[in-house]
């Protein structure tokens, strides 16, 4: 991946908590980069499992009225066809 684009902007923090970050020696901006990286990759998440909402409850619906159609094959640690 490569180098991203960088842009200032301005926040308004907490200032005791500012200047406690700053004797500490945290880069305020690499945290700030990293928490919205962070909350903008939990509000694509959440987006999409919202749009797709009914999309998921539909295929739970027709689970439940057909069974999973794998079922017959799937192997796990329990079942008999498990060859760990």
């Amino acid at each position: 991946m490569g180098i991203a684009a960088k842009r200032k902007t301005s926040l308004t923090l907490d200032a005791a908590l500012l200047d406690s970050a700053r004797s500490l020696g945290i880069n305020v901006s690499a945290v700030a980069d990293t928490a919205l990286k962070r909350a903008v990759k939990d509000a694509r998440r959440s987006k999409w499992l919202d749009e797709n909402a009914d999309a998921f409850a539909a295929q739970g619906e027709w689970h439940e009225r057909n069974g999973h159609p794998l079922a017959k094959i799937i192997a796990s640690p329990v079942s008999a066809s498990w060859k760990g």
